[in-house]
């Protein structure tokens, strides 16, 4: 028996249409006029608008960061996803230098199968380059379908990879087809402006975007794009931040560089004022100590500009939740001890409904490009996620446009904050289904019993011969 989702308006990267959709199974068998059969369930969605599930492609859940773990595991933190519309996430293996590759996955799985609520894939992180693993990593793409990379520009001593070895990495993922996602921040410039601020007794939260300010983002992106060009391949960089890397992206790509760019709606609505905190709690600005850190309005309002335009491709997370009490004041005294990362898998969607369709900036079907569709394309999932058509998964949501008010208090993310409390969105998910199976519904989970399945990825090149990309 096939179910049928009747009068309501179906939202894809093309336009809206008013349109029935009738899935059975994990499929989705049609989309289109009066599409009932004898026997089908219908469920009368009129008033109402079914997205395609969002697709969350930068997610760091139960991660060790050596001295503390992630607050959110792979359950509450796909559970989370799901209550805020996002069925499908990818999430980082953090690759521990002298480890191969296998190992790193095989630990990640331990950590998320059996509990994932919505389906999940991987990227792995690449911490040191060599021969033995740019021998593995045909391995990770055909074996385990992993076929996205990243490299970190920062974190010196631990996960900072030099020029040469992104090189030699991106002349690999070139034979391989696979794509590279890179955090782009200069290392040493911050391990420098991090031991000059606290010998100089500069020790709180508002110091932490000094550190790390625009021009050691843009230092990175530079050189990455320099060696993207060398090597003539394209490069994805993750979370831009700032004004000043976007107008070089752009500047790049106008001659003739290929570049992809995320961001997250943290960039779009918050901004550097919160490291100040507040007068009942001057360290509340800890809450804020992310990588890249928050910028000025003016980079908020060129980001948003530039997602409008079609500059960036990608809206994502970049979710690394720690608690306030516990685990982000371990750095009271010094700003630089901060657990580095912010909650954000459940409001990812309402924010950017709000800052970008509510505001006027793009439409509905440029959310659902933003969110689901180019983000399957990108990362090798299209067309079975990322749109409501006949043969893909039956991913998606329903939602009205009735207001809701965000707050810690009602979330899903096992956080102790949110650094949207108070924001009201007119984004209100109202159900959710994975594969056909209707997860969320009401504010409520219908099983405790995680579904998700692991997801095996076409290469980034693979996707383009496919006519996956654009």
């Amino acid at each position: 028996m096939a179910i049928v989702l009747k009068n309501g308006t179906v939202v894809s990267a093309k336009g809206e249409i008013k349109a029935d959709v009738r899935f059975e199974g994990e499929k989705i068998l049609d989309v289109g006029q009066n599409l009932a059969q004898t026997g089908d369930e219908v469920i009368d969605v009129s008033g109402k608008y079914i997205f395609p599930g969002g697709i969350d492609v930068h997610t760091h859940l139960d991660l060790d960061v050596g001295f503390t773990v992630t607050a959110d595991d792979f359950s509450s933190g796909t559970k989370a996803a799901l209550a805020g519309g996002t069925t499908t996430i990818i999430d980082f293996v953090n690759h521990i230098r002298g480890t191969t590759f296998s190992e790193c996955v095989k630990h990640y799985h331990g950590l998320a199968d059996g509990k994932c609520f919505c389906d999940w894939g991987f990227h792995l992180g690449v911490s040191d380059w060599n021969p033995e693993r740019s021998a593995e990593l045909e391995k990770m793409v055909k074996e385990e379908g992993i076929t996205t990379f990243k490299m970190y520009m920062a974190y010196k001593g631990t996960m900072q990879v030099t020029d040469e070895q992104i090189e030699g990495a991106l002349r690999r993922a070139k034979e391989l087809g696979v794509l590279f996602l890179f955090h782009c921040e200069n290392g040493d410039m911050v391990v420098d402006n991090v031991q000059r601020l606290i010998s100089e007794g500069k020790t709180e939260p508002k110091w932490h975007p000094v550190s790390r300010d625009a021009d050691v983002e843009l230092d990175a992106v530079r050189r990455l794009i320099d060696i993207s060009d060398k090597v003539d391949y394209p490069v994805y960089i993750v979370h831009l931040s700032s004004k000043k890397a976007m107008l070089e992206v752009r500047k790049r790509r106008q001659a003739g560089s290929k570049v992809l760019c995320e961001t997250c709606p943290q960039y779009l609505v918050l901004d550097d004022s919160l490291y100040e905190g507040t007068t009942e709690d001057s360290f509340a600005g800890g809450k804020y100590v992310l990588s890249p850190p928050l910028r000025k309005k003016e980079d908020n309002e060129e980001l948003l500009a530039a997602l409008a335009a079609g500059e960036i491709q990608t809206v994502a997370t970049d979710h690394c939740s720690f608690n306030y009490k516990g685990q982000k004041d371990m750095g009271r005294d010094n700003f630089s001890k901060i657990p580095n990362g912010g909650p954000g898998i459940e409001h990812r969607l309402q924010v950017l409904w709000e800052c970008g369709v509510e505001k006027g900036l793009f439409s509905a079907p440029r959310f659902a490009e933003l969110t689901a569709e180019m983000p399957a394309r990108i990362f090798g999932l299209f067309p079975q996620k990322g749109i409501i058509a006949k043969g893909s998964d039956a991913d998606f949501f329903i939602a009205d446009f009735s207001p809701v008010t965000i707050t810690a208090a009602k979330q899903f993310q096992n956080v102790d904050y949110t650094p949207y409390e108070g924001m009201t969105s007119h984004l209100n998910v109202l159900s959710v289904f994975v594969r056909g199976k209707k997860i969320f519904e009401n504010g409520k989970f219908r099983s405790d019993k995680p579904e998700g399945k692991f997801l095996h990825r076409l290469t980034y090149c693979d996707g383009k011969k496919g006519g996956n990309l654009p």
